[in-house]
């Protein structure tokens, strides 16, 4: 779906999603403590389902088909291997091009057998306990992997982490989501984490509160100049992405700003639509892990900006973005496969002095199916461009 954006601001009060973050590791959860149709009135994202049918497909052992969802993959590769001591796996896009290189070492150490090729991957082996090393830097997913899987094998295990955790936002929320459903673990300063084997999975009434990474992109859209009231939001929350919030008002001082995105990557794409209209110079640094995103992100969002009449560069391990006053608009931006590139672009273009093309808007579907829905109903003006 390629739509055309007038420019038009907008108006009126949003509810963000359900949290994905925290539904994926609620469904896990829930999974694991017997449930046979847990969180049955959450709506599923592209992402969502996929953890929905592949916790089917595991019930059953049958190949579990990842669709686009990092979570999903790297989440169900060590619980299957502790469940069945077997899995394979399959995904689209770029999901299975992107890095499983902590696991396989893991997997080398602990003679677990894997074959990843034609974009399937094999794993084989129990999931024994003992000492697991892995680097806290590449992707928090790994560690949340093993998180939950670790408490389900015969003995006890420890976690080290050999370089400093990132996203540990994540992390938090993975280790509420297991104290809520009665595991119990040691957490070591984010370096070490202390499991006990052979726990239970216990049932509990959990309810998945409003996502603060959606919510970042309505931030952003008042930024640029709408009026947006976002209600339903947890400010208590564990969710790293919050930190939306905590950035807005010193994004809005003028002045050059240095961003660290190493333990808030998602929120990327929004803070770059603030950085576009603000008076100074914004660097986004630590952001390396954006290129194995769904999309190479640090690329998306500066060809994005650019393609809006936006002033950003790419650097080796982020990007620079160069504040202007108004933003031209009457670009083509191509949304990459990319959720948050989309939603990125749409409050961009809003506030634009003309109209602006998004090629495959269709992509927000991943996460917030909702959100040109909610676009409209804020009184965005969007039309899907007729192919020719």
């Amino acid at each position: 779906m390629n739509l055309v954006i007038t420019p038009k601001p907008l108006k009126g009060a949003v509810t963000p999603p359900p949290s994905k973050s925290l539904a994926h590791r609620a469904l896990l959860a829930a999974f694991l403590a017997g449930e046979t149709d847990p969180l049955p009135d959450l709506p599923d994202s592209q992402d969502i389902l996929a953890t929905r049918q592949c916790l089917a497909a595991l019930r059953e052992g049958k190949p579990m088909d990842c669709r686009e969802s990092g979570s999903t993959l790297r989440f169900l590769i060590p619980v299957s291997l502790a469940l069945r001591h077997k899995g394979v796996f399959t995904g689209r896009g770029r999901l299975m091009e992107r890095p499983q290189t902590p696991y396989f070492d893991i997997f080398k150490e602990k003679n677990i057998a894997y074959t990843q090729e034609n974009g399937v991957l094999t794993v084989k082996g129990a999931l024994p306990p003992g000492d697991y090393r892995l680097p806290g830097g590449v992707s928090s997913q790994f560690v949340t992997g093993l998180l939950f899987a670790l408490p389900l094998v015969e003995g006890d295990s420890e976690m080290i982490l050999t370089s400093p955790l990132e996203s540990r936002g994540y992390v938090d929320l993975t280790l509420n989501v297991l104290e809520q459903f009665g595991i119990s673990l040691e957490n070591q300063n984010y370096e070490r984490f202390l499991l006990s084997g052979q726990q239970r999975y216990r049932p509990c009434a959990y309810s998945v509160e409003a996502d603060w990474s959606q919510a970042a992109f309505w931030y952003a859209a008042n930024f640029v100049g709408c009026q947006v009231t976002l209600e339903g939001l947890n400010f208590d929350s564990a969710q790293g992405d919050k930190q939306a919030a905590a950035l807005y008002w010193p994004m809005a001082r003028p002045g050059d700003l240095d961003i660290d995105l190493a333990h808030i990557p998602d929120l990327a794409p929004p803070l770059a639509a603030m950085a576009a209209v603000r008076r100074g110079v914004t660097r986004f640094v630590h952001a390396g892990r954006l290129r194995l995103k769904e999309s190479d992100r640090i690329a998306a969002i500066t060809d994005a900006l650019n393609a809006l009449g936006a002033q950003a560069e790419e650097t080796p391990d982020g990007f620079v973005v160069h504040g202007m006053p108004r933003l031209e608009g009457g670009g083509t931006v191509d949304c990459r496969n990319d959720h948050r590139i989309a939603m990125m672009a749409g409050v961009l273009a809003c506030c634009a002095q003309r109209p602006s093309t998004l090629l495959g808007a269709e992509c927000v579907e991943k996460s917030y199916p909702q959100f040109w829905a909610e676009f409209a109903r804020l009184g965005g003006d969007s039309h899907v461009l007729a192919l020719g």
